[in-house]
């Protein structure tokens, strides 16, 4: 790993595989995992089940919980470890523009801005893409009960949401990551191969297909 990778992001739409890839890395890298833990969001499982009736506060506790967990990293001395986290700071209201009404919205980015919060930068970006059928089976399998109210056109407007925010991506180097076509988590061949990729990953913006793929790895 390139000495100046201390800090990767795996992010990517529900269901994709974020959290087991970041997990993953962690033990291979001797790395910090920083992880999400939507498990503990009460409000979750009333959001799924009706989207209008849970979304403020849904959003309003993951926004409290990622900026304390960021503001503990950033009181790390300059000599932490590697870490590797499972979202970004900005995902957060990637997620408010999708789920809140316009005057919610409104609302959130008033809570949102009066926040003192100065998340760490990270070296690396792994952006994990796949198809809505894709997700959706995924998530079935994994059967965490309130991920099972999850509705298709939700998923619809996150991944395209998903889509525009890398497009316009710089703040890092950003590896985009064909997820449909491999299964890193369950698969070591998969995994040591996306793993090289990630090592070699220095600058820019580069697309992941797995080897033998018409596509390759190509930087753009």
């Amino acid at each position: 790993m390139a000495a100046e990778h201390q800090f990767i992001v795996v992010e990517g739409p529900i269901g994709v595989g974020k959290s087991s890839l970041a997990r993953l890395l962690a033990g291979s890298l001797s790395a910090q995992a920083v992880l999400e833990d939507a498990a503990q969001n009460p409000f979750l499982d009333r959001f799924y089940r009706s989207p209008r009736a849970g979304a403020l506060p849904a959003q309003l506790y993951f926004l409290f919980q990622r900026c304390q967990q960021l503001a503990a990293l950033n009181q790390k001395d300059l000599f932490a470890p590697v870490r590797v986290a499972d979202y970004l700071w900005e995902k957060d209201r990637l997620f408010a523009r999708v789920t809140l009404d316009d005057a919610e919205f409104a609302l959130y980015e008033q809570v949102s801005g009066r926040l003192d919060v100065h998340p760490p930068k990270p070296d690396l970006v792994v952006y994990l893409q796949a198809p809505v059928d894709v997700l959706l089976e995924r998530i079935a399998r994994r059967a965490i009960g309130y991920e099972q109210y999850i509705d298709r056109d939700y998923l619809v407007r996150l991944n395209e949401a998903y889509a525009r925010f890398f497009h316009e991506y710089e703040s890092a180097p950003l590896l985009i990551v064909n997820a449909a076509a491999i299964d890193p988590v369950n698969n070591p061949a998969d995994y040591e191969e996306l793993l090289g990729a990630i090592r070699r990953m220095k600058r820019g913006r580069l697309y992941y297909n797995p080897m033998g793929s018409p596509m390759g790895a190509r930087a753009v």
